[in-house]
């Protein structure tokens, strides 16, 4: 079981040590103490896990980081010659397990769709004694001829797990709305909840198709900003209240998150004119007038 993601902070002072490990190229990085080991990008490198250290490359090198590092996992060492090798069994594993898996499911006619497989390799073994087969479906299946079957192809132990539509997404990675590889897929750790109010709060379209990732569920972006959407709406005026700016008094008619302003309507002429949250918010122009003005 491979540990989650940590993220990594901008530098304000060296505390400790981390790295950045990925188990295939271009996957999603995994932070972790190098302890002693000096360890240069390419390195491959032993990560602890439940049944054996996995091998892993390093692609981020050893760095000074602001962050306290008791938390992280450290190395195990270096991956030598025997490591390297059942890494070669896994992902040969991996292959031979992955065709089976989709060729019976295909001659069973189960409603299934795979995933994505996990093989389990004892160190200095050559082949694999443990098969995870991953598969998503919109109910519940009946896959007890299924594991049969493939236990007698693959000759090991067989499990079938069934995982969420995010997971899914997680697992076999591909490049969401933004042109940018999905964010479960690279350095998401975990699901947070994702709601409605949030793409409303953002004056975002109910569109589904405009909301939704690669998973068909909301977008897990939408939870970046919504925070900075709520302190908006806190601070700026409502629409169709009155204020005073610099061009004169007018009434406010829409509100710009992203440049921090609010669009005003001018009782002058009804023109409309974007104005900064501060020269329109209530208590910076008190102050102002109480310690600016002559």
């Amino acid at each position: 079981m491979r540990p989650l993601p940590r993220p990594i902070f901008g530098m304000v002072g060296p505390v400790g040590m981390l790295c950045a490990v990925s188990f295939t190229r271009n996957g999603q990085l995994y932070y972790y103490d190098p302890g002693d080991l000096d360890v240069r990008i390419g390195d491959k490198v032993l990560i602890p896990a439940e049944d054996v250290d996995e091998v892993a490359e390093v692609m981020w090198a050893s760095q000074w980081v602001s962050e306290e590092t008791d938390g992280f996992p450290k190395l195990v060492g270096r991956a030598d010659e025997v490591d390297i090798d059942r890494a070669g069994v896994v992902r040969r594993s991996k292959a031979k397990a992955r065709v089976a898996a989709k060729r019976l499911i295909k001659a069973h006619g189960l409603a299934m769709k795979f995933v994505g497989v996990d093989v389990a390799v004892p160190r200095g073994a050559k082949k694999h004694d443990r098969v995870t087969v991953f598969f998503s479906a919109p109910h519940r299946i009946d896959f007890r001829a299924l594991v049969r079957d493939l236990g007698a192809t693959l000759e090991s132990r067989v499990e079938l797990r069934q995982i969420s539509a995010r997971d899914e997404a997680k697992l076999s990675g591909s490049i969401g709305s933004c042109g940018r590889e999905l964010c479960c897929s690279t350095f998401l750790k975990d699901f947070e909840p994702v709601t409605l109010r949030m793409a409303k709060d953002q004056d975002l379209p109910m569109n589904p198709l405009r909301i939704s990732g690669a998973c068909g569920r909301l977008m897990c972006c939408l939870k970046y900003e919504h925070p900075l959407y709520e302190k908006f709406k806190e601070d700026a005026p409502e629409i169709g209240s009155r204020v005073d700016t610099e061009q004169g008094s007018g009434v406010v008619v829409g509100h710009s998150v992203p440049s921090e302003s609010v669009v005003v309507r001018m009782d002058e002429d009804g023109s409309r004119c974007a104005c900064t949250l501060a020269s329109v918010c209530g208590s910076r122009q008190e102050y102002e007038a109480h310690y600016l003005d002559p």
